[in-house]
């Protein structure tokens, strides 16, 4: 009899890195032009630097929030959010690249530990447990990604 338990770690593990029916990260910055980083298109609010450091906030953020019960979050909605469309250097852009992945493994390690229980209440919040954290660093990071595949579209950047 297959062990559901693991069949759901998987399947969370698999949507955490991407999989399904849609761009992955990696794929939407992959070869992102530099130039065309901090470009805002009309009608679109954010730039893709914008929309990158939003990531590793937010993921950053919900992965601290899942594994320590001291974590103070950034002030919504500006502590989420770089001030400037532009990134400051392409250091910059690397390391939030970096940094996210690093947040990803992170929170794919705790969902694959068979000792972290999926279902049980984070003590210090108000209902959340590490599945509902998983799923929404997963769904958040989809819709962002869109969004930056959305970008790429309108700035000429993306190769369908």
């Amino acid at each position: 009899m297959p062990d559901k338990q693991q069949e759901l770690r998987d399947h969370v593990l698999h949507v955490l890195k991407g999989g399904g029916a849609h761009a992955t990260l990696e794929q939407a910055i992959k070869d992102f032009p530099e130039k065309l980083r901090a470009q805002k298109v009309k009608g679109l609010p954010h730039s893709a630097w914008m929309l990158l450091e939003h990531v590793r906030i937010a993921q950053w953020d919900i992965l601290e929030f899942s594994r320590d019960a001291k974590h103070k979050s950034p002030a919504w909605p500006e502590g989420y959010w770089p001030e400037s469309p532009e990134q400051p250097s392409a250091a910059a852009w690397d390391k939030s690249v970096r940094q996210i992945r690093q947040d990803l493994k992170a929170m794919e390690e705790l969902v694959a530990d068979p000792k972290t229980d999926l279902f049980a209440n984070l003590p210090w919040g108000d209902g959340q447990t590490i599945l509902r954290e998983a799923l929404l660093i997963a769904d958040h990071n989809a819709y962002h990604v869109a969004q930056i595949v959305d970008l790429r579209r309108l700035l000429g950047a993306w190769k369908e």
